[in-house]
């Protein structure tokens, strides 16, 4: 995907699901999570174990999440080796784009989300590559 490409669909985008969203100050996920708060998007916790994060509600899964509200950007913190269902799970709701996080590669989901027309971005970080292409 092409920078100009990649800025237009983050743009256009409202709403971000984050996947394995923690409550913890200290991870990552909460990081990003609150970044993309800050720049305007609207975060819907995908998280089994925590009812509410970043005060917002959490759902057990991204498509008791999309019965809510449309979602535009899946963003993935959850192992390689559970991308792959995070990633069906995803291509059943058609976001505009599937984001796995830094150090999360499955190859075999990215090609089923190509096949069905969904961009798809691996091992690269939403709130490090939003802050290069849109700045703050």
């Amino acid at each position: 995907m092409t920078p100009d490409a990649l800025r237009a669909l983050l743009r256009e985008a409202r709403t971000v699901a984050v996947v394995g969203l923690s409550p913890k100050p200290e991870r990552p996920s909460f990081g990003v999570a609150r970044y993309l708060q800050r720049v305007g998007y609207r975060i819907v916790p995908v998280n089994p174990g925590h009812p509410e994060i970043l005060g917002e509600r959490s759902f057990r899964t991204l498509a008791d999440a999309a019965r809510e509200r449309a979602i535009d950007i899946v963003d993935v913190f959850r192992r390689s080796e559970f991308a792959g269902a995070v990633v069906d799970e995803a291509i059943a709701i058609r976001p505009t784009l599937i984001w796995l996080q830094l150090g999360v590669v499955d190859a075999a989901a990215q090609a089923r989300a190509e096949g069905a027309g969904i961009p798809i971005v691996m091992d690269r970080c939403l709130a490090i590559d939003h802050r290069q292409l849109l700045g703050d």
